[in-house]
Formats: structure tokens, C-alpha cells, sequence
């Protein structure tokens, strides 16, 4: 997973990346909160943020607050490194939309651990808007069969569009793509049509039966 690391104290931010990067994380590290925003800003934002509060240009707290206000594609998991630890900083953080808090100095088995709730959280978040947008998916498809179908009424194949015709099973495979196909016959078209024929063959064959006898 990808950790941007947004701290202006050289030794905090070469402590951090070191033991995350030993940890298996790949991480991106800036000095201040206007390049953190750039990148959260970008194609492909790292979905756990680690933001000291206090940083030159851009504090974490606004930072956290960018990142709310305009919400990413993906969940971002919003970290704020401080030394305010009195309620009322928890609750300005808190309602900045920070997720948690790891207050100055940290310990490192306490960092790991909350890194890991944090990658947690993060999948189940990614996973869920996944799941939302397939449901999304099949909602639309349904409301397209919802709608008026144009049917052959000789062999029964569906106009899909201007110049294309599709038999019914291809059509509704094709939209909803789970569907799948097996052919019967309903008791009223056995009585209608499969009886008939299985009487005329056996009369045919007991007529055959009685020439040969």
C-alpha cells in the first residue's frame, strides 16, 4: 500500500519513512502541506496520509480539510501527527475529518499498529464503493430492460438497436451478465404442441407395428 508522509521535520519524516518502508509500505514523503495537497490532488492519491499539524504553507489540518471537501475517487485514511493532545485539538481534528491522531513523540510498534487499522479500514472502504458501483452497474441495466422492447413477432428476437436484432437469451445476457440460460417447455405448450406429436408418432409407429404383423 502507498503512504504519503507529509511532515517538515527532516529527522520525524527519515524516521517515519524508514520504518514504514521496512514495514513493506511504499511511501512518498514532502516538507509541507501544498505539496501534499498536489499529490493528494493527482491521478492515483496514496489512500493512507500521514500530515504533522503544524507545517510550513499549508498545515495538516487543512490539508485534512481539502481532502474532505473533495472527496477522492478512493477512501483517503487521514493520520494528523501533533503535539496537541487537550480535547479541544482532538475535536478540531476530529471534525476536520482526521481519522485518527498519533501524538509527538510516538511510539513505533503503536504507529505500526494504527498504520494497519488504517489499511484495514481502507480496503473495507474500497471494497464497499466497489460493490455500490456494481450495484449502480445492474440497476442501470435493469432500468434499460425496463423499458419499451421492440419483438419479432414470427421469431422472436429483440431489436437491440437501428440495425441489429438479437435473440432473447443474448439480449438479456448481455445485459445482465450473470444471467444464464436453460431451455424447457412450459405444461401449456407440452399439451399444446409435444403431446400431439408424441401421439402422432406412436399412432404412426402402432400402424407400422400392424402392416408388419
Amino acid at each position: 500500500m502507498k503512504i504519503l508522509i507529509s511532515e517538515d521535520n527532516p529527522d520525524t519524516s527519515i524516521l517515519l519513512k524508514t520504518n514504514l518502508s521496512k514495514w513493506g509500505y511504499e511511501v512518498l514523503t514532502t516538507e509541507n502541506g501544498e505539496e501534499a495537497w498536489k499529490i493528494m490532488e493527482g491521478e492515483d492519491p496514496p489512500p493512507l496520509v500521514i500530515l504533522d499539524w503544524m507545517m510550513p504553507r499549508m498545515d495538516g489540518l487543512q490539508v485534512c480539510r481539502n481532502i474532505r471537501r473533495h472527496q477522492a475517487k478512493r477512501p483517503v485514511y487521514v493520520m494528523l501527527l501533533t503535539a496537541k493532545d487537550s480535547q479541544e485539538d482532538i475535536i478540531e481534528g476530529l471534525q476536520a475529518g482526521a481519522d485518527d491522531f498519533l501524538t509527538k513523540p510516538f511510539n513505533l510498534d503503536e504507529l505500526k499498529a494504527r498504520i494497519e487499522v488504517g489499511e484495514r479500514v481502507t480496503k473495507y472502504q474500497l471494497e464497499l464503493a466497489n460493490r455500490v458501483n456494481e450495484l449502480q452497474d445492474a440497476l442501470l441495466e435493469i432500468k434499460k430492460l425496463q423499458g419499451f422492447l421492440s419483438v419479432c413477432a414470427y421469431c422472436k428476437k429483440i431489436h437491440a438497436d437501428k440495425k441489429r436484432w438479437e435473440p432473447i437469451e443474448v439480449f438479456i445476457s448481455r445485459h445482465l451478465k450473470d444471467t444464464k440460460f436453460s431451455h424447457t417447455i412450459c405444461p401449456p405448450c407440452y399439451e399444446k404442441n409435444v403431446e400431439p406429436e408424441l401421439k402422432k408418432l406412436r399412432e404412426e409407429q402402432e400402424e407400422e407395428n400392424r402392416k408388419k404383423n
